[in-house]
């Protein structure tokens, strides 16, 4: 008798295990076509877009309207550019390295005005200022910071001086946070790294300035800038490649006035001279400035030597040597 209901046990346990997996089975195929319906039109199972406008769900292909009245998740203002869009954002500035606090601090505007546009009396005033100043004392909490903070400031002050776009700004106080990190600056200016990490990310991103132009708005001498340069781009490892002769064309170009035909003629004569391995060794804003002064008298249009010489900051007789090897090495055959 034990063995029989054994048996039996067994037996209708063997047969409720396929139904369990068989429900199992139909409960995840409802559940891929609950998830399909909600894909698909349920009338001609075409694709649904959402009307952010009306708040509906509709079909592309028969126009049924499967959802409305749906919930906007935005703000319930509008702004039609981006200075009304500035305006009524309810969150701070994004994150950036041009601060030393990254811009997550809070700052006291200096407009003396109340929250209505009233002018705040003279008490008001004075208490208003005292709090900017211990707010800008509380910003830094060590002298690590104070030594960032003034490097940021002066690499946007070199950047503006320069017309650096934001980007490279915001490379060059990378570069100066990573050196700053490694302990690089003990021995060394600030306005050195600085100046350095300028001239360096100028350079990677293909906006590069020449080292003249450099010395010109930092507060340093050419040597210290190439020895504090040296330094950090072999303390860093930064990957640099040599300047590009023609990467300088564009910003003289523009500078002097000059036609799109003189321009790309300019850039053809640096591409040939590099294909003659005229370059080598060379200055390429030398090569730079002697191409832009080539390239209009080659198209007809009247420049003189003092202009270029003027706009590049390269003197008249390396213009005029580089001009005599750059029609050269036009006049030769290209090389293989």
């Amino acid at each position: 008798m034990t063995d029989t209901r054994t048996t039996t046990g067994e037996a209708e346990t063997r047969v409720s295990a396929p139904e369990t997996r068989t429900e199992t089975e139909a409960q995840s195929e409802r559940q891929q076509t609950e998830s399909t319906d909600e894909r698909v039109c349920p009338e001609c199972a075409g694709s649904l877009v959402s009307d952010d406008t009306r708040g509906e769900t509709v079909c592309e292909d028969c126009g049924l309207v499967v959802d409305e009245d749906e919930i906007d998740p935005g703000p319930e203002w509008r702004a039609f550019n981006s200075s009304e869009k500035d305006d009524k954002s309810r969150v701070g500035a994004p994150t950036t390295n041009m601060m030393h606090d990254k811009g997550l601090s809070t700052n006291i505007g200096w407009q003396n005005e109340d929250a209505y546009g009233n002018s705040l009396n003279s008490n008001q005033r004075q208490k208003m200022q005292r709090l900017r100043t211990w707010n800008e004392r509380f910003r830094t909490r060590d002298s690590k910071e104070r030594n960032l903070k003034q490097a940021l400031g002066e690499i946007e002050r070199m950047g503006s001086a320069l017309g650096l776009p934001e980007n490279v700004r915001e490379t060059a106080s990378v570069i100066y946070r990573r050196a700053l990190d490694e302990d690089l600056l003990p021995g060394r200016s600030i306005e050195g790294v600085a100046s350095s990490a300028v001239y360096g990310a100028a350079r990677m991103a293909s906006t590069p300035r020449s080292i003249d132009e450099i010395v010109a708005v930092s507060r340093i001498d050419e040597m210290e800038f190439q020895r504090t340069y040296r330094y950090i781009v072999r303390e860093l490892g930064l990957e640099i490649e040599p300047a590009d002769p023609a990467s300088y064309v564009g910003r003289f170009a523009s500078d002097l006035d000059l036609s799109d035909e003189a321009e790309r003629r300019a850039r053809e004569l640096l591409d040939t001279a590099k294909d003659q391995q005229v370059h080598v060794g060379k200055s390429p804003v030398g090569l730079a400035a002697a191409a832009v002064y080539a390239a209009p008298l080659l198209c007809n249009e009247k420049i003189t030597q003092a202009e270029v010489s003027e706009v590049a900051d390269i003197s008249e007789v390396t213009i005029r040597n580089r001009y005599q090897e750059l029609l050269e090495a036009s006049e030769q055959p290209t090389m293989a």
